[in-house]
């Protein structure tokens, strides 16, 4: 996949890439649905990671913010073809997201809700802040791992991040 792009992902691929046979698998597994479900899980707990080496204790709750979106967009820079899975990958229309998967969501989503937790005191407040920031920085993103961020500026997405925290926490 890192090598073709996401078209390029499908189950008698990747069992190949491994070394198994696709049944083995849909037994293990489940379909190519739950497979990228757990490799995205997996790139949820390396992101939750980044995001914490990210912050300090002693820094201001403003700039731990700013270094969460740095830290976010740095990771995604450095593997844009496996965040892609997360970005771009559509699970079968109607499929429910297990409760696991949620979990490993929220893991990096806490990161953020912990340093935003000073600055906006109220709970559905915070949020309502951080599903708004976190879609936010992920569209810029999205936009520019795919090369269209460009077209709409020259600005670099680190510095458009900064803007939007920035601005976004007043």
């Amino acid at each position: 996949m890192r090598a073709d792009g996401l078209r390029a992902l499908g189950m008698r691929r990747l069992a190949a890439a491994i070394g198994y046979a696709p049944n083995s698998i849909y037994n293990a597994v489940g379909d190519l649905d739950q497979v990228v479900l757990r490799v995205n899980a997996g790139t949820f707990r390396r992101l939750r990671a980044a995001l914490a080496r990210a912050t300090r204790p002693e820094a201001a709750p403003r700039e731990n913010a700013l270094a969460l979106a740095d830290a976010y967009l740095a990771f995604v820079a450095a593997d844009p073809a496996l965040w892609s899975l997360v970005s771009d990958y559509a699970t079968a229309p109607g499929a429910a997201f297990p409760d696991w998967y949620a979990d490993a969501l929220a893991e990096p989503l806490a990161a953020v809700d912990a340093v935003l937790a000073p600055l906006l005191p109220e709970p559905a407040e915070r949020r309502q802040a951080v599903a708004a920031l976190w879609a936010a920085l992920h569209g810029l993103a999205a936009l520019s791992t795919s090369r269209k961020l460009a077209m709409l500026t020259p600005e670099p997405p680190e510095a458009l991040a900064r803007m939007l925290v920035g601005r976004f926490l007043g």
